[in-house]
C-alpha cells in the first residue's frame, strides 16, 4: 500500500484535503491525524471492518478497546445507551480536550471497536484538524495512537511515518503535538467515577467537578489478568526497543547507582543511555544522555517523554536508565507511562 502524506496547517486548513481524508475513512480506510495529545490512527468507529484494520495496522490485541472520537456533543447520544449526569458535567468543563469518558455503549457501536465490551470510550479532541477530519469522516472516528503496538506513541509525524508507512492510506501532518501524553480516561459506568489512565486532566481537576473520584488499582503497578476496560491497561505500552529501568531515590544516589551500572554494561559492549533532567543529565557517563527538561516543569517533561524514548531507538541504545518523578498531578501520568514503558521495572536506591 502506498501511504500518502499531506500537510494541513491548523490555522489555515485546506478543507479539500481534509475532505479527501474523510472520504478515505468513510470508505473503510485508515488515516493518521494529529490531536493535542498524540497522533491518532483513525478509522470509522461504526464500521467493524475498519476497527479490525486498525488492530492489524498496529499489531494490537483485539481485546484492547479503541477510543471513539467525536467533534459535536449531539453525536454522543447515538453511541451511548444514556448520558449520565457526571458526563454532562465533565463535558461542560473539559470538552473539547484531553479527557476520555467510558459509558455504556449503544447498539450502534460494534464490539470490534470496544474490544468486546459493552462499554465505549469517547473523547472530543480540541485540535482543529482532528475535529474537521471527524466531521468529514461522518462524525465517529475510532483512533488509538498511530504507532505500532507497544512502541512509544508518536508526537511528531516522522514517527507516524516510521511505524505506519505502507500500512495505511494517509497521514495528515500538522507538526508536533502540544501535550505529548494520551488523554486521561475516566470510567463513568460504576457507582463512583474511576480514573483508569492518568493524563493532562488530573485527579484533582476531576474531583473539583465530581467530588471524590477513585483510581484504578492497576494505574501505577503491574496489570491484572482481567480484560482491559480502556487502552493501556493490560499490555506493555510506550516502550523503546532497549531495556528500560527506572531508578528512584535522591539525585546523588540515583546518579551514583546509574553510573555504576553503566560502567558494568560498557564492559559488555552494550550501548547505554540515560534519561534525566536539566540539573542531572551532565553527571551521567552513558553513551547517550538526554534531558526531559526542567524537573519542575511537568508540562514540558510530558511533551518530551515519547520523543526522547524514540530518540533512544534512533540511536540504537540497548540499555536505558531513567530517573523517576513524583507521581502527583501530571507527574502521575508521566510515571504511569514510564512504568508501562519499563514493564514496571523500577529500582529504589
Amino acid at each position: 500500500m502506498n501511504t500518502r502524506v499531506i500537510r494541513v496547517d491548523e490555522q489555515h486548513m485546506d478543507m479539500a484535503l481534509v475532505g479527501e481524508a474523510g472520504d478515505i475513512i468513510r470508505a473503510g480506510g485508515l488515516v493518521a491525524f494529529p490531536t493535542e495529545t498524540v497522533y491518532g490512527l483513525g478509522g470509522d468507529a461504526l464500521n467493524p471492518q475498519s476497527s479490525e484494520k486498525i488492530y492489524r495496522a498496529k499489531g494490537r490485541p483485539s481485546d484492547n478497546p479503541l477510543i471513539v472520537h467525536i467533534a459535536d456533543m449531539e453525536k454522543l447520544e447515538v453511541i451511548v445507551r444514556e448520558i449520565p449526569e457526571s458526563a454532562w458535567k465533565l463535558a461542560k468543563r473539559f470538552w473539547p480536550g484531553p479527557l476520555t469518558m467510558i459509558m455504556h455503549k449503544s447498539d450502534a457501536v460494534p464490539y470490534e471497536t470496544t474490544g468486546g465490551l459493552d462499554t465505549v470510550a469517547v473523547r472530543m479532541p480540541v485540535h482543529a484538524v482532528a475535529r474537521a477530519l471527524i466531521r468529514a469522516a461522518g462524525g465517529y472516528v475510532a483512533a488509538p495512537s498511530a504507532n505500532r503496538s507497544g512502541r512509544p506513541s508518536p508526537t511528531a509525524v516522522e514517527y507516524v511515518i516510521e511505524d505506519m508507512d505502507g500500512r495505511i492510506e494517509m497521514v495528515i501532518d500538522s507538526g508536533d503535538v502540544e501535550i505529548g501524553l494520551e488523554s486521561t480516561i475516566i470510567d463513568l459506568t460504576t457507582d463512583r467515577a474511576t480514573i483508569l489512565r492518568p493524563g493532562y486532566i488530573t485527579d484533582r481537576m476531576l474531583a473539583q467537578v465530581l467530588g471524590e473520584v477513585e483510581e484504578d488499582c492497576t494505574m501505577m503497578r503491574a496489570d491484572s489478568g482481567q480484560a482491559p476496560k480502556a487502552p493501556g491497561m493490560k499490555y506493555r505500552h510506550y516502550a523503546p526497543k532497549g531495556e528500560l529501568t527506572i531508578i528512584d531515590g535522591v539525585e546523588e544516589s540515583v546518579v551514583a547507582y546509574i553510573n555504576t551500572q553503566i560502567r558494568r554494561h560498557m564492559k559488555g559492549n552494550k550501548k547505554t543511555g540515560v534519561i534525566g533532567t536539566d540539573t542531572s543529565v551532565s553527571k551521567y557517563q552513558a553513551d547517550v544522555c538526554k534531558s526531559l527538561g526542567d524537573r519542575n516543569d511537568e508540562t514540558a517533561i510530558a511533551r518530551e517523554l515519547y520523543r526522547v524514548l524514540r530518540e533512544m531507538d534512533d540511536e540504537n541504545v540497548e540499555i536505558i536508565y531513567a530517573e523517576s518523578f513524583e507521581a502527583v498531578g501530571l507527574g502521575q501520568a508521566i510515571m504511569n507511562r514510564l512504568l508501562k514503558a519499563a514493564g514496571h521495572r523500577i529500582i529504589h536506591v
